[in-house]
């Protein structure tokens, strides 16, 4: 086509869009239909060593279930709200209907899973969509479990029940703008007044923290100089949470700014079992085993997707599964994904039994973290240029499980 020079900038656009550029990107499968796109979520082929035997006839039904919803419910939009960075709401209530929020708690509506139930549900999640399972993580590993385990009496009975049907949704606000991992040193403060506390402070990189209805917020005493706990309600006077933007990683999750402007709290909303920053440990050390299998789940998925992806996806005649090289990093995937899962049961088991110790729980965490990294890794490398597309679920935990 000549172009003619003597035409405005605009013009040459017009003519360029009538020549059918500019137009909507073709769908995924109409564009490659050579390999299934993570929408239509992969069946599972990780457990190779058949790790269901370890199970309880409860804990199977759990992963069941929890697969079935995430496969069904979330896979075929969760590329579309990862694109938008926003949160999809309307599965809230599917994600209610699995009971799984509240996970180890016992009474108050919560599901009393046994800590291998309640880890398994959370790999499920995570083998699906990782913002789904950060999520579920924020608002019941963290938040309710410090209800849970540091609340009273009557804070239990208030909050768990609408908390576990996720009717409520929950966030848990340790970290400053100063102090990540030290934690112990932040600057939040809570003064007390006649009849109750009030808070002034930041919070930053809080989950959920945009949309919680009850915010779990950490603070240090005036008096004492130690680090107390209050629970603090949505629309709170001086309370305000503003999402962070430009994320790469995570893009689901509403990780927000929380600022505290003399927000007062009620003497009945104060945690009393948080009295210091080792009372904070105590709800870490158990969230610590379930943050180790979310990148279990990652990895499952990750291999889940790469192994229909080379038995769908021919070149040179033949499916990229044929190839040794192609087959080989599928094989290390496989077993990074088999240690893994031994290592986080064996994890659940030291708890259940008293054996479990920080340590126990770091290096069990650092260690699955690390080869989830090399097996998102290997992923990356077996799916080429589809690679860096959502679509294909490796590009989205790629970032994610690099940090």
């Amino acid at each position: 086509m000549a172009v003619d020079l003597s035409k405005k900038q605009g013009d040459l656009y017009k003519d360029a869009k009538s020549f059918n550029f500019g137009l909507p990107a073709l769908d995924v499968s109409v564009a490659f239909p050579q390999a299934t796109p993570a929408s239509i979520f992969p069946p599972c082929t990780s457990d190779y060593y058949q790790f269901d035997d370890l199970l309880t006839t409860e804990e199977k039904s759990t992963r069941l279930k929890v697969r079935e919803c995430m496969e069904r419910e979330v896979a075929p939009i969760m590329t579309e709200y990862w694109e938008k960075a926003e949160f999809p709401f309307h599965i809230v209530p599917k994600l209610a209907a699995l009971r799984i929020a509240g996970g180890t708690i016992k009474g108050y509506g919560c599901p009393g899973l046994s800590i291998a139930g309640s880890a398994i549900a959370t790999a499920e999640v995570a083998r699906v969509d990782a913002s789904c399972s950060t999520f579920i993580l924020v608002h019941s590993s963290l938040a309710m479990l410090t209800i849970a385990l540091c609340g009273s009496e009557e804070q239990k009975q208030k909050y768990l029940p609408s908390l576990a049907q996720l009717d409520t949704l929950a966030c848990w606000a340790l970290t400053e703008p100063d102090y990540g991992s030290d934690a112990s040193a932040l600057k939040t403060m809570a003064t007390k007044v006649a009849g109750g506390w009030v808070l002034e402070g930041q919070k930053r990189w809080i989950g959920n923290s945009t949309f919680a209805d009850v915010l779990i917020i950490f603070a240090r005493n005036a008096i004492t100089n130690q680090i107390n706990g209050y629970i603090v309600k949505k629309n709170a006077p001086g309370l305000s949470a503003t999402k962070i933007e430009n994320k790469i990683g995570l893009r689901m999750v509403q990780n927000g700014d929380i600022l505290l402007k003399k927000v007062f709290v009620p003497d009945e909303d104060r945690l009393p079992g948080v009295n210091s920053f080792q009372d904070t440990n105590k709800v870490l050390a158990v969230s610590r085993v379930m943050v180790a299998w979310q990148p279990i789940g990652i990895s499952m998925g990750v291999y889940d997707m790469c192994h229909r992806y080379l038995k769908e996806r021919k070149q040179f005649g033949a499916p990229l599964a044929a190839f040794q090289i192609n087959q080989q990093k599928l094989v290390q995937m496989l077993g990074n994904v088999q240690a893994m899962l031994l290592i986080g049961w064996r994890l659940c088991k030291m708890y259940e039994n008293g054996k479990m110790t920080p340590g126990h729980a770091s290096l069990g965490k650092a260690w699955i973290t690390s080869k989830a990294r090399e097996t998102v890794a290997l992923g990356r490398e077996l799916l080429g240029g589809n690679g860096i597309l959502a679509d294909f679920l490796v590009a989205k935990v790629l970032i994610l499980i690099s940090l």
